[in-house]
């Protein structure tokens, strides 16, 4: 269940990232939040201030889902279950961070930046999974890939 609820965070990742921060909303009041929860990043996407999900809005979201797991879930399912999605959140907002202030010269970690930043500054409706493109594949919001001519 551990598993189970780290590879559901991957899944939320990608849901709350393209479905929430990327809806837009009519009324004025509603941009204006908007903007302040994800429009802001957008906007100065290297604002170290504005990369994690602050406490105030982090923890009571986190007991929402809690008890939403709790309901879905037998009793035994619900700790590992719910351990699982918080480190798969933390892992997220670790990575949020590091590929938006390291440099990383190759590999796995350059490849997750250059996804991201794919999403920043070349099309933000595309590129939704932020730690990982797996969903994007699956969605089919990726980015298309330029192929190499030798």
């Amino acid at each position: 269940m551990f598993i189970a609820g780290l590879m559901f965070w991957t899944l939320a990742e990608y849901v709350l990232h393209r479905y929430v921060f990327h809806f837009v909303p009519k009324a004025d009041w509603a941009l204006r939040l908007h903007f302040i929860f994800h429009g802001v990043h957008h906007d100065y996407p290297s604002d170290a201030k504005r990369l994690v999900m602050p406490p105030s809005a982090s923890i009571p979201m986190a007991l929402i889902l809690y008890f939403l797991f709790n309901a879905a879930l037998p009793a035994t399912y619900i700790y590992p279950f719910f351990a699982g999605f918080l480190l798969g959140y933390l892992v997220y907002d670790m990575t949020h961070y590091a590929i938006h202030h390291f440099n990383f010269k190759g590999g796995l970690w350059k490849a997750i930046k250059q996804h991201h930043m794919l999403h920043h500054y070349q099309d933000p409706q595309k590129g939704y999974g932020v730690s990982s493109p797996f969903w994007d594949k699956i969605f089919q919001s990726d980015f298309v890939k330029k192929v190499k001519v030798k």
